[in-house]
């Protein structure tokens, strides 16, 4: 009986052994997938398009990543959405504070170290990166070890393809900033020679002013008081362009230049009217917000013929 016994002696040893490794390799499976479900779960910091309408013009994908987050934020000086934060808010199930420039400039960091501990969302009207300011935070939320993800939208810079001029017949963009008595800069008008030059038309984006504030009032008692907003309107940038015009002299947007102005781009009353400045200077475009498109000097055929039906007389 000795063999046998030494035989099943060996036997059981030999399971033991390969139950223990197996025990371990199970162990060792088990922390491999916890650590892969935590990198997983790992926080994310959005920037989120709104696109250019309401709150319903979100993507599907950008909903569910608000949905997601402990915190959600709005820019709210780079450009404004036409409906309040409270429809906003009903729509996304979720409360939305207001970051106005000194939140997204200065109080920028601590919405990104909010990000290490749960999801936060920048909601950014029209796309995310069409202005420096959010790529800036995009790059700073990097250098923190932030998780970022960009979920994009409609933008301004496409949606004026709705007039018939053709996109890829753009050149620069220029933004017209609102004149003062001593600030009057004209540097965007070698832009718009550049482009004219090479028959390119030009995207003019026009100023907004909010939650600017009142230094006038700030030297006089040392508290802070916030100026009504200001949106530029079209009838503003073209007065602008015929002054720059008058000192610059190279024929480059003066009375006569073909322009489109474009009012309120992806809502339900949005307006196109197009004609020379001479002609936009006095139609009445309503509410705000307003872009201008300086058209090249000759126009491709499909080109006029589109346009033709937003002309001044039609």
């Amino acid at each position: 009986l000795q063999p046998a016994i030494y035989a099943i002696l060996r036997q059981s040893t030999g399971q033991g052994v390969s139950n223990y490794h197996h025990r371990s390799r199970t162990a060792a499976g088990d922390a491999q997938t916890q650590r892969c479900s935590t990198a997983a779960i790992a926080m994310v910091f959005y920037l989120v398009g709104l696109g250019l309408g309401d709150e319903r013009d979100i993507t599907v994908r950008g909903l569910e990543a608000v949905k997601k987050c402990d915190q959600v934020w709005l820019e709210a000086y780079t450009s404004v959405l036409c409906v309040g934060v409270e429809r906003l808010e009903a729509f996304y199930g979720r409360e939305v504070k207001v970051a106005s420039r000194e939140v997204v400039e200065s109080g920028c960091d601590e919405m990104l170290e909010r990000s290490k501990d749960g999801n936060v969302a920048l909601l950014v009207v029209g796309d995310v990166l069409c202005a420096t300011t959010h790529t800036d935070i995009a790059l700073r939320a990097k250098k923190l070890d932030v998780k970022v993800e960009v979920i994009q939208n409609a933008s301004v810079m496409g949606a004026v393809g709705k007039c018939g001029l053709q996109l890829y017949s753009y050149g620069q963009c220029v933004s017209l900033p609102f004149w003062t008595e001593q600030w009057r800069p004209t540097s965007w008008y070698e832009k718009i020679a550049f482009n004219r030059s090479g028959n390119l038309h030009t995207l003019c984006l026009l100023d907004i002013k909010v939650k600017e504030p009142d230094y006038a009032h700030l030297a006089e008692t040392g508290r802070t008081r916030y100026l009504p907003p200001r949106f530029m309107t079209i009838n503003q940038a073209v007065e602008q362009l015929l002054s720059a015009e008058a000192e610059h002299g190279q024929g480059v947007c003066g009375p006569d230049a073909r322009a489109v102005g474009l009012a309120r781009l992806g809502q339900a009353d949005e307006r196109i009217v197009a004609g020379t400045l001479a002609e936009l200077r006095s139609v009445d475009f309503g509410a705000p917000l307003h872009c201008l498109v300086l058209c090249a000097p000759t126009l491709h055929d499909i080109e006029a013929e589109y346009v033709a039906q937003f002309a001044v007389a039609a």
